[in-house]
């Protein structure tokens, strides 16, 4: 093979640092595009759950009703355990959505702490015992709506992120509520980048932000559990963010980061693919994805197609936040 001394390369055969991110980024999109037309539309008729896995389901005690009223239709039954824990996306565990919860069931989630910093106060580092003793823990059912359309009804367990935002007092000049996910390939063994392969599935670790107001709201959670029970890695353990009105990629999973910024922050997905996937992520029919409609959406362990609702069905809670926004240009 002929190699050229670094002196010997003309300036003009060097590709620029730019060009070279958006073509590793163009490679990376098509693989994970090709997942997503592969799973994305493989619904609950179709789905066959790999071999029983035995979980440690762990009761939660003492958990409180909703302290606020949510909107659930009659036909918004939740789906059940095997459905919930079973099927999502964690790719840091598998870009296989049945394959996670078999990637994941040795993943241990103690010792944990979540750091919370930037700009507050009181910039605070809490360990699990803390944050379950931050505010009573309520059962909140949410829809679930993923920017693949599929949907799920989730019950789950957890507090208002407000509560922890609270301790941590924060500056007048916070705008945006920056998130990461851990970091460690032993534990997450899909975050780990083979010889074999030309690029990490993702730029690790996964980051998102909301907007201050966004991460204020009452409906947004941090969950701990669902269906009573302490949240399992395949679904984020120990401790995720949820928030309804938003496409489920924007629910960053086993977060060991908040940080309180000025600026919005950058968002794993929006770097990855920013035509297809924006800072807000808001559920809107009208706004389709460039590779198919968001109008309509199907139920796991429904056969039906249903209506996709504006902001997830939320739109009485939330619609104001974005009042005075073009919802086509900050989709």
């Amino acid at each position: 093979m002929l190699t050229k001394k670094a002196d010997d390369i003309k300036s003009s055969e060097i590709t620029e640092e730019k060009l070279y991110f958006s073509r590793r980024n163009f490679i990376r999109a098509g693989a994970l595009a090709a997942s997503t037309l592969a799973t994305g539309f493989a619904y609950r008729q179709l789905f066959i759950p790999e071999q029983k896995i035995v979980l440690n389901e762990q009761e939660i005690p003492n958990i409180q009703p909703s302290s606020i009223k949510l909107p659930l239709a009659n036909n918004d039954k939740p789906n059940d355990f095997t459905d919930i824990t079973s099927y999502n996306n964690f790719y840091e565990f598998s870009t296989s959505k049945s394959g996670v919860v078999r990637a994941s069931k040795n993943f241990v989630a103690r010792p944990w702490t979540l750091t919370v910093e930037g700009l507050v106060n009181k910039p605070k580092t809490f360990d699990l015992d803390e944050l379950f003793k931050i505010s009573p823990l309520e059962e909140r059912t949410y829809r679930m709506r993923c920017v693949e359309a599929w949907s799920m009804v989730i019950p789950w367990v957890g507090f208002p992120l407000a509560k922890i935002l609270e301790k941590v007092e924060p500056l007048s000049t916070a705008s945006y509520v920056a998130f990461e996910t851990l970091y460690d390939p032993e534990r997450m063994p899909n975050q780990y980048k083979s010889p074999a392969s030309l690029f990490s599935v993702l730029d690790w670790p996964y980051v998102e932000g909301l907007r201050i107001d966004e991460a204020m709201h009452p409906l947004t959670i941090m969950a701990v559990g669902l269906y009573g029970k302490i949240l399992l890695p395949a679904n984020g353990a120990p401790i995720r963010l949820v928030v309804p009105w938003k496409y489920g990629f924007k629910n960053i999973k086993s977060i060991v980061k908040i940080k309180l910024v000025d600026h919005q922050p950058r968002t794993t997905w929006s770097s990855e693919a920013p035509s297809e996937y924006g800072f807000y992520a808001n559920v809107n029919p009208e706004v389709s994805h460039p590779r198919w409609s968001q109008a309509e959406e199907r139920r796991i362990g429904d056969f039906t197609y249903r209506p996709t609702l504006l902001f997830n069905g939320y739109a009485e809670q939330v619609g104001n936040l974005y009042s005075k926004m073009d919802l086509r240009t900050f989709f």
